[in-house]
């Protein structure tokens, strides 16, 4: 991500270079009711994974979902209508397709990620950004292991991901550990809904 770009661009391994993955994050987004109105119209200029923050618990955690995603495009095999929706669905704790940690009218912080491998002609980066810019009423902020740090909600997270009844964590005191702890048990849970 350059100084200047509040979009961070990438390539995952193992996936052809032909699919790619921009993340933007914002804060204190005013405007999640139209975003998520734009979603469930299935507008096609929205077309990204549109993402409640509170309940990311690490970059690797939306990384994991969006290789997840394409895998499932690449192969054919997507339980939704894009692979933008089959991220957010990656990251949900059940097979319910209701479930999910999609951006509500409720939400104040949503990362905004999505793959630009499905528009018959290729966005760039900079169609994404602009597009963002112009459309998303927050923030934007990196997207970095702190921020999202400054983002999460572990209580939610815990909720959402139905840990609450894992005592062993609660003996661990320190909060950091705790932490990388959840964030372990949150992406196991990933990877074993689809099994």
């Amino acid at each position: 991500m350059s100084d200047s770009s509040i979009l961070e661009s990438l390539w995952l391994e193992h996936v052809p270079n032909t699919h790619s993955v921009h993340v933007a994050v914002f804060r204190n987004v005013e405007n999640a009711a139209f975003l998520h109105q734009q979603l469930l119209a299935r507008n096609a200029d929205f077309e990204y994974a549109l993402i409640d923050a509170g309940v990311i618990t690490s970059r690797l955690q939306v990384f994991s979902a969006a290789f997840k995603a394409i895998t499932l495009q690449l192969a054919g095999t997507m339980k939704t209508p894009n692979v933008h929706s089959e991220l957010v669905y990656s990251l949900s704790p059940t097979n319910n397709v209701l479930v999910t940690p999609s951006v509500s009218s409720s939400a104040t912080a949503a990362p905004e990620t999505t793959s630009a491998t499905e528009t018959e002609t290729p966005l760039t980066a900079q169609d994404i950004e602009k597009h963002l810019l112009a459309h998303v009423e927050g923030k934007p902020v990196p997207f970095t292991a702190q921020t999202l740090s400054e983002l999460t909600d572990w209580g939610r997270v815990r909720k959402y991901y139905k840990l609450n009844g894992v005592s062993w964590l609660d003996g661990i005191k320190d909060q950091a550990t705790k932490n990388r702890e959840l964030d372990m048990l949150v992406m196991g849970g990933m990877a074993l809904r689809g099994v």
